[in-house]
């Protein structure tokens, strides 16, 4: 997903996509366990019940498959955004609007699934090898969403529609962080997103024509 080369090695052959693959699995559980300053390339053959070499075969370090798990996260958020994104494309403003907390609900499913999906945000945001990975992320969904967007909105610049567009992104990524919170009331954080979201599709400066 990101445009620059990774830092690891993605095999062709079945076996070594099992063998793959079984790393990821093992450090994503075992981030879920220790978080990122204590996971290490160690622990994570440990886990697997694999050595060493079989790691390096495919990554670098620890921040390699870091951010393999981050694009394999991020690409299964994706599939799900695509098919919202055909669900509801020709539906009319009014019914986007209505339906972007159902996206957010479903975003927020597939972190609840996803083995060490809370440590693999912190990760985005805290290590700066992985921060281009985070940043073309939430630029190609909010490219996404206003091109949806901009037939409704014609008479509004195209920019101000990707600012508050990029603005909801950033908020939905905070929003699922605080999902994960246990004092929180998720329904009650859906309503208030639905409230905020429902805001940044309303531009009083612009009259939409008739």
């Amino acid at each position: 997903m990101d445009a620059e080369k990774p830092p690891y090695r993605k095999p062709v052959q079945e076996r070594s996509r099992k063998t793959f693959n079984a790393l990821l699995d093992a450090a994503a559980h075992l981030l879920g366990d220790v978080g990122i300053e204590r996971i290490s390339t160690n622990l994570i053959c440990e886990r697997a019940g694999m050595t060493p070499p079989a790691f390096y075969r495919y990554f670098d370090d620890k921040y390699a498959i870091l951010h393999a798990l981050a694009e394999r996260f991020m690409e299964r958020q994706n599939v799900a955004l695509q098919a919202w994104l055909t669900n509801y494309r020709d539906a009319g403003l009014d019914v986007i609007e209505g339906k972007v907390v159902e996206l957010i609900r479903t975003m927020h499913e597939i972190t609840a699934n996803e083995p060490g999906a809370l440590w693999i945000m912190r990760a985005l945001r805290a290590i700066p090898s992985l921060t281009p990975i985070r940043l073309f992320s939430h630029n190609y969904v909010s490219d996404l969403l206003t091109d949806m967007y901009m037939p409704y909105l014609s008479h509004v610049p195209r920019a101000l529609v990707l600012r508050r567009t990029r603005m909801s992104v950033e908020i939905a990524y905070s929003l699922d962080e605080m999902l994960k919170e246990k004092e929180m009331d998720a329904e009650a954080l859906f309503a208030d997103a639905g409230h905020v979201f429902s805001a940044m599709f309303h531009y009083p400066e612009y009259i939409r024509p008739e």
